[in-house]
């Protein structure tokens, strides 16, 4: 699996990671969909694994957050754990 990914209590947690090469997009595309609607979640949680992500990444996130509009899913967006955790210590 090219992303990472966990559910529970209704929500799709999806990991990307930030350095996706622009030839793994289509399928990193794919196995979210297919895990949206193999579980069918109410919401679906999409976090870069980095604070600066590839094009290849901030295109499986577009290509994500349209497949969840089109099915009526709501989608957020986290940012990445590190880059979070160095700014609180900011």
């Amino acid at each position: 699996m090219l992303i990472g990914h966990a559910f529970e209590e209704g929500v799709l947690h999806l990991s990307l990671p930030g350095d996706l090469a622009l030839t793994s997009r289509s399928a990193a595309d794919l196995e979210a969909q297919a895990l949206a609607l193999a579980h069918r979640p109410r919401l679906v949680r999409v976090q870069l694994s980095t604070a600066d992500p590839s094009p290849a990444s901030l295109s499986v996130l577009s290509r994500v957050r349209r497949f969840c509009e089109n099915v009526r899913i709501p989608l957020t967006v986290v940012r990445a754990v590190r880059a979070a955790a160095a700014r609180l210590r900011e």
